[in-house]
């Protein structure tokens, strides 16, 4: 098991990620920007780091999106997944999978979105590369791949700047994050093959990057 697996393992860290997760207010922007660019026809979702399934709820909340869309969420952590089969409770359009993203993912088949929210940042940059080719070969033709993620600074100025606006000192600063570009990461997504590929919402270190299959 790798530290950052380690660390989210830890119901503590777990349980306070959770008690937090709405204090940055920037990220429902962000989150709106996500849910605005799922397919309006999508049948199967996959999120990864999942958590306690934030975005499956807020998709589940959007009438735009047809009803009966089937998910599977990803999450290493046995905390995460309690709150989130606690939260989906006899909800059978939600499949809950303990998975260390470290790993390669399980064959779950194909899907018409990926979404990941704030997880991918904790692995190492070759691991982001082979884990967004995984990504694109599970879509389906014309499906979506959308990254709500942490990402670096251009700057030690920036990088402190926001760390101020979050409230929160830098001494904090998660020592599992493996944070990177959004230029770099975009870059990524084009050499595997990723088409239309963007970053559609950015505050500071929070960016919505997102890329489709064809």
């Amino acid at each position: 098991m790798n530290t950052s697996s380690e660390e989210w393992s830890n119901p503590d860290k777990s349980l306070n990620y959770l008690k937090n997760a709405d204090s940055y207010s920037h990220r429902k922007l962000g989150e709106a920007v996500l849910l605005e660019n799922l397919p309006e026809k999508a049948s199967r979702i996959l999120d990864i780091g999942s958590g306690d399934g934030r975005l499956i709820k807020l998709i589940k909340e959007n009438t735009q999106i047809r009803s009966d869309i089937e998910f599977i969420a990803l999450d290493v952590s046995p905390t995460m997944l309690v709150a989130l089969k606690k939260n989906f409770t006899n909800d059978l359009s939600v499949s809950a999978i303990e998975h260390n993203i470290d790993k390669p993912l399980p064959n779950l088949g194909y899907f018409d979105a990926i979404i990941s929210s704030f997880a991918i940042h904790h692995l190492k940059h070759n691991r982001k590369y082979s884990l967004y080719e995984e990504i694109y070969d599970m879509l389906n033709p014309l499906g979506v791949f959308c990254n709500l993620e942490h990402v670096s600074s251009i700057s030690i100025r920036q990088h402190i700047k926001f760390f101020n606006l979050i409230g929160e000192p830098l001494s904090q600063e998660e020592k599992t994050d493996k944070t990177l570009s959004v230029e770099k990461q975009l870059q990524m997504l084009r050499d595997i093959g990723f088409v239309e590929v963007d970053c559609l919402w950015k505050w500071y270190e929070m960016a919505l990057l997102i890329g489709y299959k064809n």
